[in-house]
C-alpha cells in the first residue's frame, strides 16, 4: 500500500516537473526542474528495485549532467528574448514536425502486444545469490554486448562530432614545433662569456642567453650621427 502511494507520488510529481521543464521561461528554472525529475525518476526505479539504475541516475545525470547544464546556462550570456522573436514563425513548421511524430508513437503503441508469459515473469522469485547490479551486468554483457558496444561507439563518434564542429583555429596563437626544439643545439642558443674578476662569478664564465636576432632599432641609427657630430666638434 505504501508503495503504491509512492509511486503515484513520485510519478505525479515527475510528471509535472517534466512539463516543467519545457515550458519555464528562464532556463534556469528548467534545469532545476529537470533536477527534480531525475530524482524522483530515482526514486521510481528503487520502488521498482532497480536500486543500481536509481544511484547511476542520481550520480551520472544529476551529478554531472544537470550540473553541467546549469553551469552552462549561467556562464552563457544568451538572449533569450532574441531566441524567441521568430516562435510565430516556425510554429507550423514546429506543430508539423510534432504531428509527426505523434502519429509514429500511435502507430507503434497500437502495435504493441505483450508476451503471453510476460505476466508470469513479475511473480518469479528472485534468485538469492544474485543482486540486482550483478544481473544487470551478466544480460549486458552477455547477450547485449554488441548493442552496448554500438552504443559506445555512437556516443564516441557524437562526442568527436561536437570537438570538430564547435574547434576554431586561432592564427595568431603561438604553437610549438617539436622537431626545431629537439634540433636545437646549445651553441644556436648559449654563448660563453669571460667575466672580470671581482664581478661576482668565477673567472670560468658564464652561461646566457644569446640576443634575439632583429633589424636594428630605428632610435639607434637615428642619434648615431648626432653622437658622431658632437664629438667631431668637441675635438675641434
Amino acid at each position: 500500500m505504501i508503495a503504491t502511494i509512492g509511486f503515484y507520488v513520485f510519478a505525479a510529481i515527475l510528471l509535472a516537473s517534466a512539463v516543467m521543464v519545457v515550458s519555464a521561461r528562464n532556463p534556469v528554472h528548467s534545469v532545476l526542474f529537470l533536477i527534480l525529475a531525475f530524482f524522483n525518476a530515482a526514486a521510481l526505479f528503487l520502488i521498482a528495485g532497480a536500486e543500481f539504475l536509481a544511484m547511476i541516475l542520481v550520480i551520472v545525470y544529476v551529478g554531472a549532467v544537470a550540473v553541467l547544464f546549469m553551469f552552462v546556462v549561467m556562464m552563457l550570456d544568451v538572449n533569450f528574448a532574441e531566441l524567441r522573436e521568430g516562435f510565430q514563425r516556425y510554429a507550423p513548421i514546429g506543430a508539423a514536425v510534432g504531428f509527426v511524430l505523434l502519429a509514429e508513437l500511435a502507430l507503434v503503441l497500437g502495435a504493441w502486444r505483450f508476451h503471453p508469459g510476460v505476466s508470469g515473469l513479475r511473480l518469479s522469485p528472485t534468485p538469492a545469490n544474485l543482486s540486482n547490479t550483478a544481473a544487470l551486468g551478466n544480460i549486458l554483457y552477455t547477450k547485449y554486448v554488441f548493442l552496448f558496444q554500438a552504443a559506445g561507439l555512437i556516443l564516441l563518434v557524437a562526442m568527436i562530432g561536437a570537438i570538430v564542429l564547435t574547434l576554431r583555429e586561432r592564427r595568431e596563437a603561438r604553437r610549438q614545433n617539436i622537431a626545431r626544439q629537439t634540433a636545437r643545439r646549445p651553441a644556436d642558443t648559449l654563448a660563453m662569456v669571460q667575466v672580470a674578476i671581482g664581478a661576482g662569478t668565477t673567472e670560468t664564465g658564464i652561461l646566457e642567453p644569446l640576443p634575439a636576432p632583429g633589424p636594428e632599432p630605428e632610435h639607434a641609427s637615428a642619434h648615431a650621427p648626432s653622437h658622431a657630430s658632437s664629438h667631431g666638434a668637441e675635438g675641434h
